[in-house]
This record gives C-alpha cells, structure tokens and sequence, in this order.
C-alpha cells in the first residue's frame, strides 16, 4: 500500500486572499476612525473658541455695564480666530424689573457648508464694574475732630 504523501508547508491562494481582504477592511476601518476623530476634535476646537468668546464678550458687557453696552448699540461683530470668522450677536430684552435686562449672546461660524452656533441666555442689572470703580466711596463718614500727634 501507498499512500500519497501531500506537502503542507505554505499557504493556499484562498486563504491569502481571504487574510488581504481581513487586513485591508481592518486598515480602512482605522483610517476612517482616525479621520472622523480628527474632524470631531476640530469641530470640538472651534466650540471652545466660540465658548471662550462668549464669555469674553459677557466679561466685557459686565465690565460696562448693561446700561452703557444697550446706549452704545454694539450689539453684532466679528472675531477673526484660527481663519474663521466667529461672528457674534448680542439681544437685550428689558425686563421691566428694576432695571433687569435679558442679555442673549450668539456666536456663529461656518465650516464645510455647515452653520455651527453657541448661544447663552444671563440677567445682566445695574451698573458694571468700571462705573463701580470710577464712583468715590461714599460710605465713610469723616468726623469733625482730626487726631493731632
């Protein structure tokens, strides 16, 4: 009896077929991961930016004073950042109330054809700081006798 003897060393066309197509699917996968997380941390980027200028434009409506920032009627502009341009709104709404204003603060940008916004709602009332700093303290009383030494 004979038996015939087949050699086993090496792969076979289909399994190495099937191992590229594996291994290529698996690359494309993480060159598709890898480009949607860049896009995302951009994206996410530009929210910071616009975050960081709505609280430097409240700082600023605060520094004011919400009286002086409704009179001076500055209420749109545009920030130029990382070659975009962030542009910002600013609403003010009396409320009736002991001088209290609605303030809502937008900032928008566009990117690939697409209009991102970031928007906050706050109270603004009464006087800013810089109005605060410039009044002269009233609150000290001074008495008639000096002290002599």
């Amino acid at each position: 009896m004979m038996h015939s003897v087949k050699n086993k060393d090496g792969f076979t066309l289909v399994e190495t077929i099937l191992a590229s197509m594996i291994m290529c699917a698996a690359v494309l996968s993480l060159g598709s991961i890898s480009t949607r997380c860049l896009s995302e941390a951009r994206l996410n980027r530009h929210y910071e930016v616009a975050s960081m200028l709505l609280d430097r434009q409240l700082t600023m409506i605060d520094f004011m004073g919400i009286d002086e920032f409704v009179e001076a009627d500055d209420m749109s502009g545009i920030f130029d950042e990382d070659d975009v341009k962030y542009l910002w709104e600013a609403q003010t709404e009396s409320q009736d109330i002991d001088n209290l204003y609605l303030v809502r603060v937008t900032v928008r940008w566009s990117e690939r054809n697409h209009i991102y916004s970031v928007s906050v709602d706050t109270m603004f009332n009464g006087k800013g700081i810089l109005a605060e700093t410039a009044e002269p303290d009233t609150t000290a009383e001074t008495s008639g006798e000096g002290e002599q030494r």
